[in-house]
């Protein structure tokens, strides 16, 4: 009977999990994939590399969307078992909390060690690989890549060109550049045609424009220079595919844990908090989803998801005091888990689950 119990238990909260954590991966994507598209729009990312980012954003937001759905899980596969009185029933034959947390624990473990993993690993390489893809794309992109009838950012320098119309030879015809040079001065271009060619060094590229004028000077000021031109070449450098510098969320997890500065500090207990969050929330899943029977099946989901608010925020405040130096390393984030955890312990205690089980 325990093990036809702890497999029906099991059952109910994974495939719950596997549903909630569905849809809340396909809501952050759709949300992710109108950004995306906006970024294409803006000619900040190239189109071939849209799907590319999504892709490795839902690993990304796997790390936050399972210790989530586990705990919006267990409160509503629990919270059904309390409405239909099947849990009062079994609590009557002598099911205490152990025999809940036990199957339970076949789910909860394993996702704890995939939170850790995502983490400390998937995640920040994900971001890493973002951040490349954006690069490569964007270094790749040629001319032939320019919509007509679209203003698109080319190089680094961020000079925005304009072409009329793409020709099959790759010209394009009637052609506008704007560019601003580093002593703030601004040039400008009118061409009839362009195109663009490789030049010695592979992170430069030239944009060569055919029977043209040229205009150069300060905006602002009547000082002007006019130059009309038969072939003129403009230099621009490629996007740089090195991250000399990563930020701490896309850094190694080694790096991390031989460094002393207070960013990178915040940013590894975060990472090794959110495994132990994902235990956390489960065990305070179960006290959380007691209902009386025959109420509401998602009537205690808004104080699940007000706690889940509460932890959160703090473990995010948590993280930015450390990097602030408001708040000593050693003490850090675990505080926030320490008073979540005697939270859960105590709603156990308070509803003489533990305690029971113990005089049984």
């Amino acid at each position: 009977m325990p093990r036809i119990l702890d497999r029906y238990i099991f059952r109910e909260i994974a495939t719950t999990w596997l549903g909630v954590t569905a849809v809340l991966m396909l809501i952050l994507l759709t949300n992710q994939f109108a950004r995306v598209l906006g970024d294409v729009a803006k000619g900040k990312l190239p189109k071939d590399a849209a799907f590319d980012v999504i892709g490795l954003s839902a690993a990304q937001f796997l790390t936050i969307l399972v210790p989530i759905g586990l705990f919006l899980a267990v409160m509503l596969a629990l919270g059904r078992l309390y409405r239909d009185s099947e849990l009062p029933a079994m609590m009557a034959c002598r099911v205490g909390p152990a025999d809940i947390y036990r199957p339970l624990c076949w789910l909860l473990l394993p996702l704890a060690v995939s939170v850790a993993w995502l983490s400390t690993d998937i995640g920040p390489r994900a971001l890493l690989s973002i951040e490349r893809v954006g690069a490569e794309a964007r270094r790749a992109a040629d001319l032939t890549s320019i919509e007509p009838g679209r203003f698109v950012t080319v190089g680094s320098s961020g000079s925005v060109v304009y072409g009329e119309n793409i020709r099959d030879d790759g010209l394009m015809e009637n052609v506008f550049l704007q560019r601003r040079r580093a002593d703030g001065s601004l040039e400008i271009v009118v061409a009839r045609l362009g195109e663009q060619v490789e030049s010695d060094d592979p992170d430069v590229r030239l944009l060569v424009l055919h029977d043209g004028r040229r205009y150069e000077g300060i905006p602002g000021t009547t000082e002007f220079r006019v130059v009309e031109f038969l072939e003129h070449g403009i230099p621009y450098r490629l996007p740089s595919l090195d991250t000399p510098d990563p930020r701490p969320r896309a850094m190694a997890f080694a790096v991390l844990l031989q460094s002393d500065d207070l960013s990178h500090i915040a940013e590894l207990q975060w990472r090794i908090g959110l495994p132990v969050a994902t235990i956390i929330l489960g065990i305070l899943a179960v006290p959380l989803s007691r209902t009386q029977p025959r109420a509401g099946r998602y009537g205690r989901i808004a104080i699940g998801l007000l706690v889940f608010i509460i932890y959160l925020n703090m473990l995010s405040a948590a993280k930015a005091w450390v990097e602030q130096g408001t708040l000593a390393p050693s003490l850090g984030l675990w505080w926030v888990h320490a008073t979540a955890l005697l939270f859960a312990l105590g709603l156990l205690a308070k509803q003489n689950m533990v305690f029971r089980r113990f005089r049984s």
